[in-house]
């Protein structure tokens, strides 16, 4: 074979793992993937499904593939939406049930992370992450419950009166970025101001307690 050959060969080669990968795609948007079959994407492009194997190893390959164009298409939805909960809650939500199989497909089945272009996993999370100032485990729980109400409402699982914007945005308030005032401490009485009784004055000299002095004149302190 002449080195022109050889590059025309591989070229329709690419161009029908192109073709293969666009039939999955449709596929996964018009019946889900269990509708990916290697007899239905030969078919698709005119081959007999034995030949697909000449232009890709396994389905589990365009599987993947389609996961990643999903992640990435997950991240582009949620690039310049606002770091809140409500926001990104409210453009995935959008996003997924625009394309339920496709969400089916990037959160329902093992995340193979080797086949995945470098740094998508973390583009597609970032938005979630800042969210939450860096905090992932804060992401990830917000997400599992973004995913997990997505779920419900595809699956038509909510009962017939729930208010499903009522339930993210109680979701939200669950999940607030607010970060609460650190306690404030009670000022400090001095043995003149403290009833006797106070708690604050057991086992010291002086107030009936029968734990003694602490030694050094020093507060007792908490065992922590």
């Amino acid at each position: 074979m002449t080195a022109d050959a050889a590059d025309a060969a591989a070229t329709i080669r690419t161009d029908r793992r192109a073709e293969l990968i666009a039939a999955a795609r449709h596929l996964l948007e018009t019946e889900g993937a269990e509708a990916i079959t290697i007899r239905r994407l030969g078919a698709a492009v005119g081959i007999r499904g034995p030949s697909v194997y000449k232009h890709v190893p396994d389905k589990a390959t365009i599987e993947d593939t389609l996961t990643a164009a999903g992640l990435a298409e997950q991240a582009d939805a949620l690039q310049d939406v606002p770091a809140t909960f409500p926001a990104l809650a409210r453009a995935y939500r959008t996003w997924a049930l625009s394309h339920p199989h496709m969400h089916q497909l990037i959160n329902d089945r093992p995340l193979n992370r080797a086949r995945l272009p470098v740094g998508l996993e973390d583009r597609a999370g970032a938005p979630l992450v800042a969210a939450y100032d860096g905090d992932r485990d804060m992401a990830r729980a917000a997400w599992a419950t973004i995913k997990g109400l997505v779920d419900l409402e595809l699956a038509d699982r909510f009962p017939p009166d729930a208010d499903i914007d009522a339930i993210y945005a109680a979701a939200a308030r669950a999940y607030a970025t607010t970060k609460p005032d650190p306690p404030t401490r009670a000022p400090r009485q001095t043995g003149r101001d403290q009833p006797a009784g106070d708690p604050a004055t057991f086992g010291r000299r002086g107030h009936g307690g029968d734990a003694g002095p602490v030694p050094g004149g020093s507060d007792p302190q908490p065992a922590c």
